[in-house]
């Protein structure tokens, strides 16, 4: 189990591939800055279980991979269309997304709330309870065990790490586009 920036840092990290994917540099840049937000999304549990006692468990039904699916179906397209409606018109929001908003919103927050899962499934159960990803099919904890509850190496490693590999993302891109006679928008 990883904390806030470790979750961040995974998050970004999954959806890195934007950039080989997306038409436009600034698209993949808003698909990453706005995506990583949603890496922390299983951990919704954690402000349910705080807002009522729902019996709402922490690594529980939030924590797999069916409900952050159907958590994705709905608010990724709700984002999608929110950012075609604010950014439509700009560069940021390229055609290819605007053709299919609701499928951009929603992979964009799958990605990021199943890396959510997969950063928690990469310690043990020590402190924190064991995640079930595959619940309801597949009803037998995961972990992978290569990182101690909370530990700043790791949870500074993924954090800086995803921002690495996006800035490094962005260069190379805008350099291939110089390279190709393509304007970088």
């Amino acid at each position: 189990m990883v904390d806030v920036l470790g979750h961040l840092g995974m998050a970004m990290l999954w959806l890195a591939p934007a950039w080989f994917i997306l038409d436009r540099e600034k698209t993949a840049a808003l698909f990453v800055g706005v995506g990583l937000w949603f890496g922390m999304l299983p951990d919704v549990d954690l402000v349910l279980s705080n807002i009522a006692p729902l019996g709402v468990k922490h690594h529980g039904v939030f924590h797999t991979v069916l409900v952050v699916t159907i958590l994705a179906a709905v608010i990724g397209p709700l984002v999608g269309i929110a950012l075609k409606k604010a950014l439509g018109d700009s560069d940021w929001f390229s055609d290819q997304a605007a053709n299919n908003a609701t499928g951009f919103g929603f992979v964009m927050v799958w990605v990021a709330g199943v890396a959510h899962v997969f950063a928690d499934m990469l310690s043990a159960p020590d402190i924190a309870d064991s995640v079930e990803p595959l619940w309801p099919l597949y009803q037998q904890s995961f972990g992978i065990d290569v990182v101690w509850y909370n530990n700043p190496w790791a949870n500074w490693g993924l954090f800086i790490g995803g921002i690495l590999l996006n800035v490094a993302l962005w260069a190379w891109v805008r350099r291939s586009d110089r390279t190709n006679g393509r304007a970088t928008a």
